[in-house]
């Protein structure tokens, strides 16, 4: 076996690579690490130090002894499942749509659906439909708002070009409709876009805040991007008149706040290791020569 000679070039990209990813690593886990040591001890730890000083959980008992945490991660968690499911849908359906020959129109279709990718309405006006409708402090409204995306669309109709005619005509010959052609060639074959494309969707619904906050007023309807806003930036402790019968007053405020960011990162983080798995797989059935 042919011993793989040194590279300084290689070094050094996987030397600036290691530092790029300590920059987004070591701001985590200082956030992990204030949110499990003694509150005591928070008010002392120097700079982005990554390693507990003392040990202590309660941050993570005044977290989950909230309710309005609990209602705002199950709306979240709602809109996230439900609108990434209506996003896969509706993408998926108009890039078959696009990239079907023969379809009447189409040069019309893609000239709107670039003018409204460069051309996006004002929140007014967004406000006005969403009220109009009667959406108004209602979970559907975050759920059908940016059901789809231009820009998806677009990829997907890349990699749907692609997919051999062969297979079509097969499926047609066997009495095939284009629903049944949709979802039983064009998904299995592009499962890998159609999950990176979900995972698109999935972090842009799971971090949006900013309509959420416009759109959904009541509390039992807030989401947990909203409620991060208020209690981590705008330092807002009102959400916090729930908590039962903790001793608030031995609890680090910048600690507590430290809880909540990794209470909000975790359920989008978890998506990660599940997209990783099929990557692997697709980059590693792509690489099969036969």
């Amino acid at each position: 076996m042919k011993k793989k000679k040194f590279d300084p070039g290689d070094m050094i990209l996987n030397i600036f690579m290691l530092l790029i990813a300590l920059t987004m690593l070591v701001p985590v886990l200082n956030l992990l690490v204030k949110s499990i040591s003694d509150p005591a001890q928070v008010p002392y730890m120097k700079g982005y130090q990554i390693w507990p000083s003392g040990l202590d959980f309660i941050n993570y008992e005044v977290i989950f002894s909230n309710q309005v945490i609990w209602t705002a991660l199950k709306n979240s968690l709602f809109i996230t499942i439900v609108g990434v499911g209506v996003n896969i849908l509706l993408t998926t359906s108009l890039a078959y749509a696009l990239t079907r020959p023969g379809l009447v129109g189409k040069k019309v279709i893609m000239v709107f659906l670039i003018v409204m990718m460069i051309f996006e309405p004002g929140i007014i006006q967004e406000y006005f439909v969403v009220k109009d409708i009667h959406l108004l402090d209602s979970l559907w409204s975050m759920v059908l708002y940016r059901s789809v995306s231009v820009y998806n669309v677009i990829l997907l109709m890349r990699f749907f070009s692609d997919t051999p005619e062969a297979l079509l005509e097969a499926a047609r010959i066997d009495g095939a409709g284009h629903i049944r052609i949709l979802f039983t060639i064009f998904l299995p074959l592009n499962k890998i876009p159609i999950l990176t494309v979900g995972m698109f969707y999935a972090v842009y619904r799971w971090n949006e805040f900013f309509h959420s906050s416009i759109f959904l007023s009541s509390r039992g309807n807030t989401v947990l991007q909203v409620f991060l806003r208020q209690f981590v930036v705008e330092g807002d402790t009102t959400a916090l008149s729930a908590l039962g019968t903790l001793d608030l007053g031995s609890i680090s405020i910048s600690a507590l706040r430290a809880s909540t960011i990794i209470v909000t990162m975790v359920p989008i983080l978890l998506l990660y290791p599940f997209i990783l798995k099929y990557y692997t797989s697709g980059v590693l059935a792509g690489g099969v020569k036969e």
